[in-house]
């Protein structure tokens, strides 16, 4: 099988880069290890996708989205923002969008080998059907003879690593960014359903009258609304002493309290999102054991979390959990060195790049474990160039999502959708002009 371009990941950047390639009539093929593409969006529950400000440059992949997804009544325009996605419709907007542009798309598939010529990438294998033992030969030392379910090789001009994790340049040992020690705490999001939203709104904005942190907003005659509180002392939460008597009370631990967060949804108009429960241990996002231990956590602290919302806070008396993401939010893990390594410097001073793939202006935004300790710094508009899209050690390999290559702080302003979403256009135009 051959190919233009293949993309490894079928998540909001990956799915960019195919989209984009494919509609300008480029063969693609994108592998997803899950049963649906969207990655953050549906995996991960992760909506909205933020503002990113006015001069965003590579936004047709975004455009796309927004319009098959308002098709489907799974998108509203609110708080002049057009990022406010139904994850379950996202799932099938974007299968949609991956017929129109004749994408094809191999999902459950995991990448099994691989040929290098010097620093190209000449083919790579998957798995071409489930492992069933019953079926498949077993050699007298306990080895799968796996010689018969392997695909044919599929080859490509380009290669593209969207797997959050930098799972595939792993695979390629590539040379990566991540051993400065940093992380951030890794989350588990959850849906409530059954809210009475009219209620809560109404309760909420005037119990709540900071307007940087509670609003509601009527559109296409459903109510919609945000609001939020984090234990940290550098902000008068409204919600700090519900909380607090919550702690006293054993109904929540002191930790459930350290980031809350919570959106109506699209197209769900008795569902509240949470961006919460953040997980404050030291865990590491590329272990097995860790991240095992954060999905228990989480899952514990989401039962206490419910709970607290149906005696707390009016309007939920009646909710339920009705979705618990598939995926922890994972805000940052490898990081591939590239041709360029893009610096928090290099992004406060607004410094300007012969190829930018995008540009915008969201904050420097990295969470913390420790009270009073995140960063939630304004900057000015700037740019990512293309050459950190590029892996230093294969002339035919490229990253986009999470995974750039930037250092930690600029990585913590770079991560969201808007941004990820402009990547993935921007390397599929640089694709399209060099066929």
């Amino acid at each position: 099988m051959k190919y233009d371009v293949v993309v490894i990941g079928g998540g909001t950047a990956g799915c960019a880069v195919a989209y984009t390639a494919g509609i300008a009539g480029l063969k693609v093929l994108i592998l997803e290890k899950n049963i649906h593409l969207g990655g953050a969006i549906t995996s991960g529950l992760v909506v909205p996708a933020m503002n990113c400000g006015n001069h965003q440059i590579n936004t047709d992949f975004f455009e796309a989205l927004i319009s098959e997804l308002r098709a489907l009544g799974g998108q509203i325009t609110y708080q002049d923002n057009k990022g406010w996605f139904n994850p379950e419709l996202t799932k099938i907007a974007l299968d949609n969008l991956m017929q129109k542009a004749n994408v094809d798309v191999i999902y459950q598939a995991n990448i099994s080998n691989f040929i290098i010529d010097n620093k190209n990438i000449k083919s790579i294998e998957i798995l071409d059907k489930m492992l069933s033992i019953p079926n498949d030969t077993i050699h007298k030392d306990n080895v799968l003879d796996n010689s018969n379910i392997l695909s044919e090789p599929i080859e490509a001009l380009y290669y593209v690593d969207a797997t959050g994790n930098c799972d595939f340049s792993k695979k390629l040992n590539c040379k990566f960014l991540e051993n400065e020690n940093k992380n951030q705490p890794m989350s588990l999001r959850f849906v409530m359903s059954g809210v009475d939203i009219k209620t809560f709104a109404e309760w909420i904005v005037d119990y709540d009258k900071d307007r940087d942190a509670t609003t509601t907003e009527v559109v296409n005659g459903e109510i919609h609304l945000s609001t939020a509180y984090t234990w940290d002392s550098t902000k008068e939460w409204a919600l700090k002493p519900l909380f607090e008597d919550a702690v006293s009370k054993g109904i929540l631990k002191d930790s459930d309290r350290n980031y809350f967060q919570i959106f109506s949804i699209a197209g769900m108009p008795t569902s509240i999102a949470f961006n919460c429960p953040r997980i404050i241990e030291n865990l590491d996002a590329l272990s097995l054991v860790d991240t095992s231990k954060a999905l228990q956590e989480g899952r514990q602290s989401i039962i206490r979390l419910a709970n607290f919302c149906k005696k707390y806070l009016p309007g939920f008396e009646n909710a339920y959990i009705s979705n618990i993401a598939d995926s922890l939010g994972i805000r940052v893990s490898r990081r591939i060195k590239g041709k360029y390594i893009y610096t928090i410097d290099d992004l406060k001073s607004g410094k300007k790049f012969k190829n930018p793939v995008l540009i915008s202006n969201y904050p420097v935004d990295v969470h913390s474990s420790d009270k009073d300790s995140s960063t939630l710094e304004k900057v000015q508009e700037y740019q990512l160039p293309l050459e950190s899209l590029m892996s230093d050690d294969y002339d035919n390999l490229f990253v986009v999502g999470r995974c750039i290559s930037a250092d930690f702080m600029a990585q913590g302003a770079l991560r969201v959708q808007p941004s990820c979403f402009s990547m993935g256009v921007g390397l599929a135009k640089y694709f399209i002009k060099n066929r």
